[in-house]
């Protein structure tokens, strides 16, 4: 795929990022630790994706990236990294995805970085970009996977929740939204493949083209997550369902996901055109001219429109 440059657009973006102190820090590479349960597989308790494997059954991959917990390049290859863990280890039944932090699952991919480093990427084994290859290998792993939502799951945090198993959602702290088109672009990581099947067209379309946000309660009666559950018992609630599948038999817990995903899952090739639309549509004028408006309003760093970003998107005038 060709490398392209945002012209003034990466100027300004690029800008932004070093005035902001708090842009947050790429991913550090995690190394395996085969020794007690619940030792941390990263290098250090700072690392920006943490597995940690609760049982030989039962593991947990920790997004720790503040202030908005942004996924670019970096974060993909790390994510890469630790779904071959998963795919290698035949022990493993079941993965929960959660954050460390406040306020955010996912923010959304990472805007500030210059786009050729997206485009650079090398291929995944699917023979697609490793975004859309991240999501189509996570749909199809034999564990079963699961989300916890606490906070804000924007963008690449709505698609990988929606390319996981399950999705489980604070009644009070979860948004969920696909705010690409209010941003004058195409979402890339899947949901157009993802979502109709999941919530039907009609909810599909005005997720992805009303481009608002949904709190856990309107996401549930949706379908869009699993449940919507008090705060206070999503967690608990989440390792229950977890250690519960951990002890099953790995054999008819594989079978019967394979024959779910055989009924429900997209094809893999409606994934790339995904992709390939958002690399096209975000090079556009007019999507450049929305995504700067939105970085001189604060997008990418902590405050405001993080926080109410489908408010922000509407507001954005020609």
């Amino acid at each position: 795929m060709k490398a392209f440059k945002f012209g003034k657009l990466a100027v300004l973006l690029a800008t932004s990022a070093m005035l902001c102190s708090s842009t947050p820090v790429f991913a550090q590479t995690a190394k395996a630790s085969d020794s007690v349960n619940t030792q941390s597989l990263a290098a250090e308790e700072t690392a920006k994706i943490r597995l940690t494997r609760k049982s030989a059954a039962y593991w947990q991959v920790t997004f720790n990236n503040p202030p908005l917990n942004i996924i670019g390049p970096a974060e993909v290859r790390e994510l890469v990294k630790i779904l071959e863990r998963i795919e290698a280890d035949p022990k493993v039944k079941v993965v929960v995805f959660d954050s460390t932090v406040p306020g955010f699952f996912i923010a959304h991919y990472d805007l500030l970085k210059p786009l050729e480093d997206s485009t650079g990427m090398e291929p995944g084994p699917t023979g697609m970009h490793p975004v859309p290859d991240l999501m189509v290998r996570l749909s199809r792993l034999k564990a079963v996977t699961i989300v916890s939502i606490r906070g804000r799951a924007s963008g690449i945090g709505s698609e990988l929740a929606l390319a996981a198993d399950m999705r489980f959602a604070s009644s009070e702290n979860a948004v969920l939204s696909q705010f690409e088109v209010g941003a004058g672009f195409v979402p890339g990581g899947g949901p157009m493949a993802y979502l109709p099947r999941l919530v039907g067209r009609g909810r599909a379309l005005e997720i992805l083209i009303g481009a608002d946000d949904f709190n856990g309660e309107l996401a549930e009666r949706y379908g869009y997550v699993n449940r919507a559950l008090p705060d206070a018992e999503l967690d608990r609630f989440v390792d229950a369902l977890a250690t519960r599948i951990a002890s099953f038999d790995q054999h008819a817990i594989v079978e019967t996901k394979k024959l779910v995903d055989r009924a429900s899952m997209p094809p893999q090739e409606e994934m790339q055109p995904g992709w390939d639309a958002f690399i096209t549509s975000v090079q556009r004028p007019a999507a450049q001219a929305r995504v700067k408006a939105l970085v001189e309003k604060g997008l990418q760093r902590p405050g405001d429109v993080e926080k109410n970003l489908g408010q922000y998107t509407a507001k954005y005038q020609e």
